[in-house]
């Protein structure tokens, strides 16, 4: 089953569901405790949550699922009873299964469309204590600024089918960027989306978004890279390749300066090679993994002390001499040579994990922790695409720090300066 927004507002509208239920559903980490989560609300929600709920299927292109209640023996739409058994016990099929009508052609499109049971969550970024600032602030990196900074979101869908006839369109990538524009706006980042671009305008847009001054005043930054890709590069709409180490080039200490000592994090939805992850059987693991989802593809030391970092500058002051490059933490959607994951309603596997940590955790756990969860996600994922190379198809995300610190966002906890009246 798939349990997404729609079904949920669906359910709301009949007043089946109330509103901290949907978020208590809608909160849950994996499609499949959410699936568990609305049927042990269910039973107990009157005598219309039963039809409501098949309505709610039918709504939401599950009919199948409407068919197999209905022709449960006793089944009366009039006083019906949900039973929830356990899912080791259960006969119904794997609950990610779908079934797809016959008039339907099994394309890679249709394919596509049909793996995914997850849809990005827009539960509101979880506030901040002020209480967890106070205890966290004087060991992590300086986030008073309002806004926290710029992000840059970067993401080609379309590609120009003369100069790139091998890049297909990325269907759904249109979701992952609006979903990265949600977050970050409500982590207080100014948000720019830019789409479609060749690699020369990716790479002078990012130039431009590295130099401009508002960085002076702020306390990090976010780049995020969204179109296909190869180990260490990024595809421009032309098929040109932009290389990610000059990426990082650009926001080192050296080439960008405003951002000395302030986070620089990036990520990168995109393959890195062509190799499917097929997954390993686990040994001593359950004759079957229980996946959360269906899918198909797609930082600077401060030197102490120390004579050796040292140099004269002007006027003969001493200036601390920072590494090349520090202060930086990159996401990657995808292990060395392998492939990315996308689903083309709901966007990349990456994108939406990083969406739902961020903000579900983002109140109290710095960015290094969150990437972890994202990977731990990431590991609990499973394609679905019976018959094709797809079926059962795994993604590995990871993560690069030259962080210094933790990095929290502190979200929506405003930072006051306090002033002590001295006496005369």
């Amino acid at each position: 089953m798939v349990v997404d927004e729609m079904l949920i507002q669906s359910l709301q509208a009949e007043d089946i569901l109330t509103e901290s239920m949907a978020e208590s559903v809608m909160a849950e980490q994996t499609s499949q405790k959410r699936s568990w989560r609305l049927l042990l609300l269910l039973p107990k929600r009157g005598p219309k949550a039963f039809s409501s709920f098949c309505s709610a299927l039918k709504d939401t292109e599950q009919p199948h699922l409407c068919d197999l209640l209905l022709q449960c023996p006793q089944t009366d739409l009039s006083e019906a009873r949900i039973e929830v058994q356990s899912p080791v016990r259960s006969p119904l099929p794997h609950p990610t299964q779908e079934v797809i009508p016959a008039k339907r052609p099994r394309t890679l499109e249709s394919m596509e469309v049909s793996l995914d049971t997850d849809s990005p969550i827009t539960t509101p970024v979880s506030p901040c204590s002020h209480e967890f600032y106070l205890s966290h602030y004087q060991q992590s990196y300086q986030m008073n600024s309002s806004p926290r900074g710029l992000a840059l979101v970067i993401s080609n869908v379309a590609f120009d089918p003369l100069a790139a006839p091998d890049l297909d369109l990325r269907k759904g990538g249109e979701v992952d960027d609006e979903v990265l524009r949600k977050v970050f706006t409500e982590l207080d980042y100014i948000v720019t989306v830019q789409r479609n671009l060749t690699a020369q305008d990716m790479r002078l847009c990012i130039e431009s978004f590295s130099r401009r001054p508002e960085h002076r005043t702020m306390d990090s930054c976010v780049v995020c890279l969204l179109s296909h890709g190869v180990d260490g590069a990024v595809y421009g709409t032309d098929g040109q390749l932009l290389q990610l180490d000059w990426v990082f080039e650009t926001f080192d200490n050296a080439h960008c300066p405003l951002l000395q000592n302030k986070p620089k994090m990036f990520f990168i939805q995109a393959c890195r090679g062509e190799d499917m992850d097929c997954g390993v059987e686990q040994i001593d693991g359950p004759m079957r993994t229980c996946s959360p989802s269906c899918e198909q593809v797609d930082a600077g030391r401060e030197g102490q002390g120390d004579a050796s970092l040292i140099q004269r500058g002007d006027m003969g002051k001493p200036r601390i001499k920072l590494p090349q490059r520090s202060d930086m933490i990159c996401g990657f959607a995808s292990l060395k040579g392998t492939a990315a994951m996308r689903n083309t309603k709901r966007g990349s596997w990456f994108i939406q994990d990083l969406n739902t940590v961020l903000r579900l955790q983002a109140k109290d756990t710095h960015l290094a922790d969150i990437l972890v969860q994202v990977n731990g996600r990431i590991k609990q994922r499973e394609g679905h695409a019976p018959g094709t190379a797809y079926h059962r198809c795994k993604e590995m995300s990871e993560f690069t720090s030259s962080l210094c610190k933790d990095l929290f966002f502190y979200p929506k906890h405003e930072t006051h300066n306090h002033y002590v009246q001295l006496p005369d």
